[in-house]
């Protein structure tokens, strides 16, 4: 009898030690690594980094902010997608990786199954931005000018193949509309275009913009999503001003290699949607025209499919070549 209860204490000792048959250690053991397929600075790189700070407090462990910016993201995706599935390597999922699907003959990685989805963290629009001494008022006006005139509109966007110069295309597809659609460098050379009266328009994210609008050199006609943004409440949206069934908006999400444990995900997405609720982050990326918006991670991998086929399709559309 004493050894049968001693050998029951030693039985019970171990599993209380072992745990769950396979059970790992909790989960962050270190800091998190979020790489950034972005520069410093912008609106992606912004996003990750107030969102880091609050879920760094909630995990318990620092979120580092690693940018490592790329043509198509590739650099930071790779990272991610070959980095082991423990949930301390994330990457800033973007529709710029949706995008890349059909910029390139060939990724180093499955766009849709090398990553396991966490959620999505925010939503930024695009404006339809022309200059203050336009003569267009309204996009509606704008819209019945380019009908009339087929060929003569010039709209302005940052480089070709970006999510800019994309939703420039499908816009003139979902308007009828046959315009000149003129990619340039940067945001700082569209600006200068616009209000030179080299472009008539200008498709662009609405957060560095926004100074231009508040200062009065550029007035915004519509945005581009089925919502007004927070930060121009006063702008209607493409439907709204004309009629058209036009929805586009950037994105990025959080997503971890895939087979990152079930569990390890509900946690980052856990402390993701805390982070997205603060009061503080919200106003902080409401001031920029972003919109935080949370997922499940089987809505973040509906959308990156459905946004997969969507810019496949605008993009051969363009004639765009797959470098």
């Amino acid at each position: 009898m004493p050894m049968f209860t001693r050998r029951q204490t030693l039985i019970a000792t171990a599993a209380a030690f072992a745990g769950p048959a396979g059970a790992q250690a909790p989960f962050p053991q270190r800091p998190v690594t979020l790489v950034v397929p972005f520069a410093p600075g912008g609106i992606a790189d912004i996003t990750a980094r107030a969102v880091a700070e609050p879920m760094a407090r909630l995990l318990g462990q620092p979120v580092v902010v690693d940018n490592k910016p790329s043509a198509g993201s590739i650099v930071a995706s790779q990272t991610v997608a070959t980095a082991k599935p423990d949930g301390h390597t994330l990457l800033l999922l973007s529709n710029g990786n949706a995008v890349s699907v059909g910029l390139f003959r060939k990724l180093p990685y499955d766009t849709l199954t090398a990553f396991a989805p966490i959620t999505t963290l925010a939503a930024f629009d695009i404006g339809l931005f022309v200059a203050a001494s336009s003569r267009f008022s309204t996009l509606a006006a704008l819209v019945a000018h380019a009908r009339a005139n087929p060929g003569r509109l010039n709209v302005g966007t940052v480089a070709a193949g970006s999510t800019q110069h994309l939703a420039a295309k499908l816009f003139e597809t979902v308007a009828g509309l046959d315009v000149l659609v003129v990619p340039y460098k940067g945001t700082p050379a569209v600006l200068t275009a616009l209000r030179a009266g080299e472009i008539d328009l200008a498709f662009e994210i609405v957060g560095p913009m926004l100074p231009q609008v508040q200062a009065g050199a550029l007035r915004a006609l519509a945005v581009s999503s089925a919502l007004r943004n927070p930060a121009l409440p006063q702008v209607p949206t493409v439907q709204q001003a004309a009629g058209l069934a036009y929805d586009v908006a950037s994105w990025n999400a959080l997503a971890a290699p895939a087979g990152t444990p079930p569990e390890v995900v509900e946690r980052l997405r856990a402390a993701a949607h805390e982070a997205l609720a603060s009061p503080a982050v919200r106003d902080k990326l409401g001031a920029l025209g972003v919109r935080p918006t949370g997922s499940s991670p089987a809505e973040l991998q509906a959308l990156l499919a459905r946004e997969v086929q969507r810019w496949g399709a605008v993009i051969k559309k363009a004639g765009i070549e797959p470098e």
